[in-house]
């Protein structure tokens, strides 16, 4: 799954990012019956002390109409601890990874839930 998920990230980093946008967030989702989706969404803000960032997106990169989605059996604390480590992993690595360290921040958590801050300049 991490080989798909990187190269799912990879194509959606290709793009041009726009102007407008200083921080990169990851919207986790239980879509039921062990079945999980993420998408990255740009925002127009970035603030370490409130989550509230990441509802000002300024695009989804159309991820929302495809988002990466995966089968596990496993509760959503372990699909976040996965996925934390995952990304972790590729700002440290990953293809795109100054990309998105070329803005303010970068957050994942589930929608409705707490953002995990995985990166703040």
């Amino acid at each position: 799954m991490i080989d798909k998920l990187s190269k799912w990230l990879d194509d959606v980093l290709e793009t041009d990012i726009p102007h407008e946008v200083v921080a990169f967030g990851f919207n986790l989702y239980d879509d039921d019956n062990y079945n999980w989706s993420i998408e990255l969404v740009g925002t127009s803000e970035f603030d370490i002390n409130d989550d509230d960032w990441l509802c000002n997106e300024v695009t989804d990169f159309d991820t929302r109409e495809t988002p990466f989605r995966w089968k596990k059996e496993a509760d959503w604390n372990q699909i976040l601890i996965e996925i934390v480590n995952f990304l972790k992993e590729y700002l440290q690595s990953g293809k795109y990874a100054n990309t998105l360290k070329s803005k303010a921040g970068v957050g994942v958590g589930f929608v409705d839930g707490d953002i995990e801050i995985l990166y703040a300049k």
